[in-house]
C-alpha cells in the first residue's frame, strides 16, 4: 500500500481552509491571513491535526515556486523601466532605509553584522499579495497611495534576487568567505543575466511555434516546463527553486503570451500558495506568543512604526505629499511573503539566533493580519497628522498659488493631471478657457507647468488648497482622480468652497454616482457609460437620425445620471415616435469652411431654399446669433448656419458650406 500521508495532509489543509477562508472573506480579511490561521489551527501548537510540519514541506516548496512564478508573470521589466523614477527612487530609498535601520539596531544590540543585515532584508520586504488585495477591495489601486505602494512593491520583488544570492554569503560558511564569496555572487549574477537575456529570445521563439498548433493543453505544458526548467537551473548552480521560478515569470511576462500564461497558472497558484502559507502558520509556536505577548505585540508595533516612517520618507523624497507618504507607509508596514522565502533559506544556515525565528513568524503573522485595518485607517490618520502639521509645499508653490488666486476668475479648476485631466486641460486651452491644475504628484505638476498650465502642488480635496487657486471664483471644478474616497471628499469640499460652481467628477464606479451627487457633485461622468453612449450615438447616425436629436437623447440620459443604463429607470427615448413621424423638420448646424461655395454669399444669393429645400433659421458669428435678414450680409469662414429641413435637404445644403463642393 502506498503512503498516502501527504494526500491526507493536503485534504486536511484544504478542507479546514474552506470555512476559515470563507469567514475571513466575511470579515474582509485577505485569504493569505486565513491560510496562516489555518496553519496555526492544524499545526503542532494548535489542534495537532498535522503534528509534523515537515510532512508538507514538498507541497509548500511547490507552492512557493508557483507563487513566485505567478508574481513574476504579473510584473514586467518594461513596466518597471517605464515607472523608472517612482520604482527606483521610492523603492530604493525604502529598501535601503529599512536595511540600514535594522542593521544599525542589530549592531547596537551586539548582533553579528551578517545576522543584522539578514534581519534588515526580512524587514525591508512587504506583502504584494496582501497590499494589492487590500487596495483592490477598496478600489484604490489607482489612487496616489496605491500607485506608490505598487511601485515600491515592484522594487522589493526585484530585490529578492540579490537578497537570496547574499543569504548564504551572510552566513559566512565554507567557501562563502574572501574571494570565494565574491566569485559565487558574480557567478550567480552571471547565471541570472544569462537566463533573463537569453531566455527572452528562447521563450518567444518557442511559444511562437507552440501557439501555431492551437492546443491549449500543449501551451500550458510548455509554460510549466519553462518555469520548472528555469527553477532547476538556478537550483543547480546553488540557488533556490523559487528564484528560478520568479525569473521564469519575468521572462514570459515580457512576451505577448504572458497574460495567457498567468491565467493558466492562477488556479494552481491559489492551491499551492495556500499550502505554502498554511505551512508557515504551522511553524508558528502559539505558546511562545502567549508566554510573551508583550514582546510579540511590541515588536509588531515597532516594525509598523519603523516601516511607516521609512516608507513615508521615501515617498516624500520622490516629491509626493505628506498624506500620500503616510498612507503608503501604513499600507506597507507588514512583513512580506518573500521574507518567508528568505527566512526559510537563512534558517538552516544559522542566521537566526535563539527564538528569533519564532518571533519573526509571530511578528509576520500579526503584521499581515493588521494590514487591512492599517489600509482602512491610513486616510483618517493622514488627515489627523495634516491638521497638526503645516501643509507641505514645493518651494515655488507659494508664488504659483498666489498668482493663481490673484489672476483667476470664472476659470476651470482641474484636480488631477493624469491622462483624463491632461486631455481636458488641453481642450480647454484650445477653447480659450483659463484653467488651473492641482495635483499631488510633483512630476505631473512640473509637466503641467511645462505645458504652460498654471499648476499647484497639493491635495485638491482639501478646502485650503481649493481656496489657494481661487476655487470660490471658479465656474467649474473637475475631479479627474482615481480614488473613490478622494472623489467623495473632493465633491463635498468643492461644494462648500464654491457653492455656485459646477462640480464635475469623473469616476470608474457606477455605485459611486448617487453618493457623489449627495456630496455636492453637479455632474458625474462614468467612463464605461460614456463609452456606451458614444457607441449608441454612432449607431443612431447609421439610421440617419439627425445629430441634434441624438444630442438631445444623450443629454436626457445624462440628466438622469445614467438611470437608464443603471436599470433604475424605464426607457423613455423618443426615437420610435420620431421614426413614425419620418424624422422631418430636423435641425442641423453647419460651419462655413474656407473655400466653400457659401463663403462670401448669403442664403438669398445662394438661392438656398430653392436649390436644396433647406431653410436658414439663424447664423451664429463669433458666439452671437443673428436672426434678422440683411441684404448686405455675407457668410464668413467660421460662421455657423442653423438650418431646418428633411435629411435630404440638409445633406444637400451642408455641401454648400463645406470645402470643395461645387457652387452650381
Amino acid at each position: 500500500m502506498h503512503d498516502l500521508s501527504v494526500l491526507r495532509d493536503l485534504a486536511i489543509i484544504v478542507g479546514l481552509a474552506i470555512p476559515i477562508v470563507a469567514l475571513a472573506h466575511r470579515v474582509r480579511l485577505p485569504p493569505l491571513v486565513a491560510f496562516l490561521l489555518t496553519g496555526v489551527v492544524i499545526g503542532p501548537s494548535g489542534a495537532g491535526f498535522i503534528p509534523d510540519p515537515e510532512s508538507v514541506s514538498a507541497l509548500s516548496e511547490i507552492g512557493v515556486v508557483l507563487l513566485l512564478f505567478a508574481i513574476g508573470l504579473e510584473l514586467s521589466l518594461s513596466e518597471v523601466l517605464r515607472w523608472g523614477r517612482s520604482v527606483l527612487v521610492a523603492g530604493g530609498a525604502q529598501a535601503a532605509g529599512m536595511v540600514a535601520l535594522v542593521t544599525a539596531v542589530g549592531a547596537a544590540f551586539g548582533a553579528p553584522p551578517g545576522r543584522s543585515l539578514f534581519y534588515g532584508f526580512l524587514a525591508a520586504m512587504s506583502s504584494t499579495a496582501v497590499v494589492t488585495r487590500a487596495f483592490a477591495d477598496r478600489s484604490e489601486l489607482d489612487a496616489p497611495a496605491g500607485r506608490e505602494s505598487v511601485a515600491i512593491l515592484l522594487f522589493q520583488d526585484l530585490c529578492v534576487v540579490p537578497f537570496m544570492l547574499l543569504v548564504p554569503l551572510l552566513a559566512g560558511r565554507g567557501d562563502a568567505t574572501g574571494g570565494g564569496l565574491w566569485l559565487r555572487l558574480a557567478g550567480g549574477l552571471a547565471v541570472v543575466a544569462a537566463l533573463v537575456v537569453g531566455g527572452r529570445t528562447v521563450v518567444r521563439w518557442t511559444l511562437d511555434r507552440v501557439v501555431l498548433l492551437r492546443d491549449r493543453e500543449l501551451f500550458t505544458l510548455c509554460v510549466s516546463f519553462l518555469a520548472l526548467a528555469t527553477a532547476l537551473v538556478t537550483a543547480g548552480v546553488g540557488f533556490s527553486l523559487a528564484i528560478g521560478a520568479f525569473l521564469a515569470g519575468l521572462i514570459i511576462s515580457e512576451s505577448e503570451y504572458g497574460l495567457q500564461a498567468l491565467s493558466d497558472v492562477l488556479p494552481f497558484r491559489a492551491l499551492f500558495s495556500g499550502v505554502f502559507f498554511t505551512s508557515i502558520g504551522m511553524l508558528l509556536d502559539v505558546s511562545l506568543v502567549l508566554e510573551q505577548p508583550l514582546v510579540a505585540v511590541g515588536a509588531t508595533l515597532a516594525l509598523i512604526a519603523a516601516k511607516t516612517a521609512v516608507t513615508t520618507g521615501a515617498v516624500l523624497l520622490r516629491g509626493r505629499s505628506l498624506d500620500v507618504g503616510l498612507m503608503t507607509g501604513l499600507s506597507l508596514a507588514q512583513v512580506g511573503e518573500f521574507s518567508f522565502v528568505l527566512a526559510a533559506a537563512g534558517l538552516p544556515l544559522g542566521l537566526f539566533a535563539g527564538d528569533d525565528y519564532q518571533r519573526f513568524l509571530s511578528v509576520a503573522a500579526l503584521s499581515m493580519m493588521a494590514t487591512p485595518f492599517l489600509v482602512a485607517g491610513a486616510r483618517p490618520f493622514a488627515d489627523a497628522v495634516g491638521r497638526w502639521l503645516p501643509a507641505r509645499r514645493r518651494p515655488d508653490d507659494r508664488a504659483a498659488s498666489a498668482r493663481a488666486a490673484d489672476e483667476a476668475h470664472g476659470h476651470a479648476v482641474i484636480v488631477g493631471y493624469g491622462v483624463a485631466g491632461r486631455y481636458l486641460t488641453r481642450m480647454l486651452q484650445a477653447a480659450g478657457i483659463a484653467a488651473v491644475v492641482i495635483d499631488q504628484n510633483a512630476e505631473l505638476v512640473r509637466l503641467a507647468r511645462d505645458d504652460g498650465v498654471p499648476a499647484v502642488f497639493g491635495d485638491g480635496t482639501r478646502h485650503a488648497v481649493l481656496e489657494r487657486v481661487a476655487g470660490a471664483r471658479a465656474r467649474i471644478i473637475v475631479f479627474a482622480v482615481s480614488s473613490p474616497v478622494d472623489e467623495r471628499r473632493g465633491a463635498a469640499a468643492a461644494r462648500e468652497v464654491a457653492p455656485a460652481a459646477r462640480v464635475v467628477v469623473r469616476t470608474r464606479y457606477v455605485r459611486s454616482i448617487d453618493d457623489l451627487m449627495r456630496q455636492g457633485a453637479t455632474d458625474v461622468v462614468v467612463e464605461e457609460f460614456e463609452a456606451s453612449l458614444e457607441l449608441f450615438a454612432r449607431a443612431l447616425r447609421s439610421f440617419e437620425i439627425p445629430a441634434a436629436r441624438i444630442a438631445h437623447e444623450l443629454d436626457a440620459v445624462r440628466s438622469e445620471h445614467y438611470a437608464l443604463l443603471r436599470g433604475t429607470a424605464a426607457p423613455d427615448l423618443k426615437l420610435d415616435t420620431l421614426k413614425h413621424l419620418g424624422i422631418h423638420d430636423a435641425l442641423e448646424l453647419v460651419e462655413v469652411e474656407e473655400g466653400a461655395a457659401a463663403a462670401g454669399e448669403s442664403a438669398r444669393t445662394l438661392d438656398l431654399r430653392r436649390r436644396t429645400g433647406a431653410i436658414q433659421v439663424a447664423v451664429v458669428r463669433r458666439g452671437t446669433p443673428l436672426y434678422r435678414r440683411d441684404d448686405a450680409f455675407r457668410y464668413e469662414v467660421g460662421d455657423t448656419a442653423v438650418l431646418v429641413g428633411d435629411r435630404e435637404a440638409l445633406d444637400a445644403a451642408a455641401g454648400l458650406f463645406r470645402r470643395g463642393e461645387p457652387s452650381g
